[in-house]
């Protein structure tokens, strides 16, 4: 059966940190679905419904990323605005076999990233795997 990998990506990750940050944990005949959240929202930003910006950066952000991923088979999707109900989205879209979450470090992430990768691990019954890049 082929491995189905969602990697879920913050909004601080840069493209060029991907690849790297993942190396060998996806199999070459994986099927992966990247997701850039737009979770660079302000408070006020978010509060108010304003998220065309953020979005469509994350739209960007995330088909970027898809082609720093080394596989054949890759696909992107902008995400929700909570990286949490992201993930929870695919996972029903997706149907993913694991999840890898990448984020900056809780001193670098906005009040929507902090804390992400320990509770996506607690919240899904897929495996997660929280990967912080600098």
């Amino acid at each position: 059966m082929t491995e189905r990998v969602l990697i879920v990506a913050t909004s601080g990750v840069k493209p060029e940190q991907v690849a790297p940050a993942i190396g060998d944990r996806i199999a070459e005949d994986a099927v992966v679905r990247v997701v850039g959240t737009a979770s660079g929202l302000s408070r006020l930003d978010w509060l108010t419904n304003t998220e065309d910006d953020a979005r469509a950066k994350a739209a960007e952000r995330a088909e970027r990323l898809a082609a720093a991923i080394p596989q054949a088979e890759v696909e992107s999707e902008p995400g929700d605005t909570d990286p949490l109900q992201a993930i929870e989205d695919e996972i029903r879209l997706f149907d993913p076999s694991r999840v890898v979450v990448v984020t900056r470090r809780d001193d670098d992430a906005t009040w929507l990233e902090s804390g992400v990768g320990e509770s996506a691990k607690s919240l899904f019954d897929v495996p997660v795997t929280h990967v912080v890049v600098a």
